[in-house]
């Protein structure tokens, strides 16, 4: 933890050590900390005028594998956290500094995860979906709400798909599963006994399980595939704030990939479904009575 909030000041006092390339690296990232974590390598390399295998060994100098955890890092150091609310606030930030703060925070857990998401595990995920029965997505607290909103995505691919976040429903549901069954379960440590024990019941009746959850946690070892997510935030202590974005963006990830792989010919179905909500808006350009 002292490690990640101290890298600025890390940087800084080992600026003299660094070789003149990197240290055009460090003068970029110590002008604008803000700015530097929504660069690219590309972008910073060129900020930087060097090349971007320099600021990757510049990432690896301060122990990071590349610049994707680098701006995690960085965004984290940005303040000294303030337990309860969010590892990237202060508690005497205003509303400009926390507003920039998180922004910035998730902007750089988003590219994070998305550096650490494996493109064949995607398509494995997208084969399960696609060759489902019928799916369900559970998600407990935080998760739940994410759970709903794959509901609410999903559906739209003539699929018959649920979302439950109650425990003995969800309980009861992979009692009585079935091959052919796909259970999407969502929790961000993947250290949740009852859906650990959830995933575990289902496949034991033949179905499969599809984790979005932490790599090598429980719920990932309990899971026919797992999508493993990073952790940049400790729900144990923070609100959970990025690790929802995350989730629901893995999500749209999947969805994009199912509506892909349906083809063209899936199009009027997700057109008639759009287009049947038009007359439950004001046009753009009426104004309400």
């Amino acid at each position: 933890m002292d490690r990640v909030r101290n890298l600025l000041e890390q940087i800084q006092s080992r600026l003299d050590d660094l070789n003149k390339a990197e240290r055009k690296v460090a003068e970029v990232i110590l002008h604008d900390p803000q700015q530097a974590t929504r660069f690219s390598i590309a972008a910073l390399a060129q900020a930087a005028g060097v090349s971007e295998p320099t600021v990757n060994r510049f990432c690896r100098s301060f122990g990071a594998n590349g610049y994707p955890e680098l701006k995690m890092q960085l965004a984290q150091s940005l303040a000294s956290g303030a337990a309860y609310v969010s590892r990237a606030v202060s508690a005497d930030d205003g509303p400009e500094a926390y507003t920039r703060k998180i922004f910035g925070s998730t902007i750089a857990s988003l590219d994070t995860a998305c550096q650490s998401l494996d493109p064949q595990h995607v398509s494995r995920a997208v084969d399960l979906l696609i060759q489902a029965r019928q799916i369900h997505f559970f998600g407990l607290g935080a998760s739940a709400s994410v759970a709903l909103d794959a509901q609410h995505k999903f559906f739209r691919f003539n699929l018959a798909v649920s979302a439950h976040s109650d425990v003995l429903m969800q309980r009861m549901i992979a009692s009585v599963a079935h091959t052919g069954d796909l259970f999407v379960i969502i929790s961000y440590t993947g250290r949740t006994r009852e859906l650990v024990e959830v995933a575990r019941l289902a496949r034991e009746n033949g179905a499969s399980v599809l984790g979005l959850t932490a790599a090598g946690s429980p719920l990932a070892k309990a899971s026919t595939l797992s999508l493993d997510i990073p952790l940049p935030e400790d729900t144990d202590i923070y609100m959970p704030m990025t690790s929802r974005i995350i989730q629901l963006t893995v999500l749209d990830v999947l969805a994009t990939g199912v509506t892909l792989r349906r083809g063209v010919d899936f199009q009027p179905h997700l057109r008639k479904i759009k287009e049947s909500l038009t007359a439950s808006r004001y046009p753009a350009d009426e104004e309400p009575l």
